[in-house]
């Protein structure tokens, strides 16, 4: 039997009505999903008017606003792939990523309104659609109060696409990842059971929904089950606080990346700011320092799973369960339930116990493939395995520690280095906020480690304060030989720290300091 997709704001629609599906924080705006399967269904119209048909294309390039999930539901119901842009690229990278997919349509931002007018002399899209993100005067306003919704709905199979999401792109163009009905089916189904999700969730979402993390951890399993979702139009520490800290909204579920955790840490409000509601809270995109879920543990009994997933896995794959948070420190947890892992050599061999690996990922969660692009297919999955080019190694019990991208791993000596397990020292280090390693050219051992750093405010850090630390907790040959300082570390959207940027710039900057 071959598995056919369902509508799901159709079906909420129709089992409760009356139940809240989204509240846009900026706007005020409260949805019901009775009024949202109205929306849904009228944007569904718009985009059957202007002649998107199933496979078809339809962008959004805007900042957080539950408008984006009112557009991604409306293309669901037609068949169309809904084609998630990133707000900080700039208009040569979005004019390649709109050329690669051809949207038929694409729903935008005013916000970056200067973006979109060199955007429309760089591509071919037929129909653009304004929206202001806050429920204000807009095309998308206009064109929503002139329709009737369309109420049929469009056969569609798991095998069906229905997203198109292109990598970052750090070493080469990005690729699109191709992410069907069936891989967001089996991503939310997998982790209902470790998350505790049922129907009383109120998700916040606060990390960009452009991103699979934002999109497929703290929205649409929360849909799917029949939720409610939060949705902040940008991170911001305080304003998160505030919300998490409204009874009247009432947030229980919380994904975000280490980054933002630490961030909220810091703020201020951190102290006044009761955490109680909470019944999940989900870090990724990244390894997580186990000092900083100790530290959340600690002060705000706030008991936080690490997982693990890319794009191409639909966001899912491994997640600890929470009773093992506090034994297995530094762990992503294990594979759920509809997913095989596999850790193996350069040689292609299974690696040992314990031993680092490249990890590679089966299920019905994985990408079919990319975008276009045949030979990255080819080069990323074989035999249904996909090459995650994440070093791994997995202990006695089955529990999987993610040691670093392959890509930053290096050589020094003749020993293989793993950035994040250096990070995770000196983030103990009282006074270090934030902290990235990588590797540098030396003339004596090939590469040698440098450390990025950000310092708490007030706090005045040496390199001997810091060797002194590291040589009771490190091997010699592992402490880095240089530290640089920042304000702040740059990330890209996802929350990840760009080494490749913060390499380039070690020159210059270590003359600086």
């Amino acid at each position: 039997m071959t598995e056919k997709t369902i509508d799901l704001i159709d079906h909420h629609a129709r089992v409760t009505p009356n139940n809240l599906a989204t509240i846009d924080v900026a706007s005020n705006r409260y949805q019901t999903y009775a009024e949202m399967n109205l929306r849904v269904g009228k944007i569904a119209q718009i985009l059957k008017d202007q002649g998107v048909s199933k496979g078809d294309r339809v962008g959004f390039y805007a900042l957080n606003t539950t408008d984006i999930l009112d557009i991604i539901y409306g293309c669901w119901r037609i068949g169309a792939i809904s084609l998630a842009l990133n707000y900080r690229l700039s208009a040569e990278e979005l004019a390649y990523q709109i050329n690669d997919s051809k949207p038929k349509t694409l729903f935008y931002d005013l916000e970056f309104n200067s973006v979109v007018q060199n955007l429309k002399t760089t591509t071919k899209v037929q129909n653009w659609i304004d929206l202001d993100g806050l429920g204000g005067a807009s095309t998308l306003e206009k064109l929503i109060s002139e329709t009737k919704p369309y109420k049929d709905i469009i056969s569609q199979k798991f095998s069906d696409q229905c997203l198109l999401m292109y990598s970052s792109g750090t070493t080469g163009k990005p690729k699109g990842v191709i992410i069907t009905h069936g891989m967001m089916f089996y991503s939310a189904v997998d982790g209902i059971n470790l998350t505790k999700l049922t129907s009383d969730a109120i998700s916040l979402a606060s990390m960009p929904i452009f991103h699979i993390g934002g999109l497929n951890v703290s929205c649409c399993p929360v849909i799917r089950i029949g939720g409610t979702v939060v949705v902040i139009r940008n991170f911001e520490p305080g304003l998160v606080l505030d919300v998490i800290a409204d009874k009247n909204i009432g947030v229980n579920q919380l994904f975000k990346v280490p980054a933002a955790y630490n961030a909220l840490r810091m703020h201020p409000k951190i102290e006044n700011t009761d955490f109680s509601r909470i019944t999940t809270a989900i870090a990724g995109a990244e390894s997580v320092p186990p000092s900083l879920i100790k530290w959340w543990h600690q002060n705000k009994n706030l008991q936080i799973q690490e997982g693990y997933g890319l794009t191409e896995s639909a966001a899912a794959g491994i997640l600890i369960p929470r009773e093992y948070i506090n034994a297995k420190p530094g762990s992503a947890g294990k594979p759920l339930m509809h997913t095989d892992v596999k850790v193996v050599k350069p040689d292609g061999t299974n690696a040992d116990e314990n031993s680092p690996g490249e990890l590679l990922i089966k299920g019905p969660n994985i990408t079919p493939g990319y975008w276009n692009n045949l030979d990255a297919t080819k080069k990323s999955i074989s035999n249904g395995w996909f090459k995650t080019g994440d070093i791994v190694r997995i202990d006695k019990d089955g529990f999987i520690y993610i040691e670093d991208r392959i890509d930053d791993m290096y050589i020094s000596a003749g020993e293989n280095i793993y950035p994040a397990e250096i990070e995770s020292v000196l983030y103990q280090i009282p006074g270090i906020r934030e902290v990235a390693v990588f590797g540098v050219p030396d003339d004596q051992w090939g590469f040698t480690g440098c450390a990025a750093i950000v310092c708490d405010k007030n706090k005045l850090l040496t390199e001997k304060n810091i060797y002194d630390f590291c040589i009771e907790k490190l091997a010699k040959f592992k402490i880095p030989k240089h530290y640089v300082f920042y304000e702040l570390l740059p990330r890209g959207a996802t929350g990840k720290v760009l080494k490749y940027q913060l390499r380039n710039e070690f020159k210059d900057k270590l003359k600086k300091n």
